[in-house]
């Protein structure tokens, strides 16, 4: 049977990649891929999509789940590329009602 947290889990993911080119990720999920297309080299995305230059979506494919953290452990899901490159996290934040509630670029 699934965890809590690992319902959670998908379900912040499936969050993050939904809100890519949208208003509500504008400063989160599209910055993330904007920043990271541009500053990491072009043979760590060939190595992971097979492309220099992935699209969007094959990056937020790549999302690798590294913690989750809050008062009872299951409020905050942070995502992250694979390979330790970046300080950068994209975080789910659930609220009291099991809804997501937020996600944010956090270093």
């Amino acid at each position: 049977m699934e965890s809590e947290v690992e319902k959670r889990a998908k379900l912040a993911l499936d969050a993050i990649r939904k809100t890519y080119g949208t208003e509500a990720g504008e400063f989160s999920t599209t910055m993330f891929v904007a920043h990271h297309l541009e500053e990491l080299p072009e043979n760590y995305w060939h190595e992971r999509t097979g492309a220099a230059s992935p699209n969007p979506a094959a990056v937020l494919q790549l999302l690798e789940f590294k913690s989750n953290w809050g008062e009872s452990d299951i409020e905050h899901f942070d995502f992250s590329l694979p390979g330790d490159v970046t300080d950068y996290v994209l975080s789910a934040r659930f609220n009291d009602a099991g809804e997501i509630d937020e996600i944010s670029l956090e270093s």
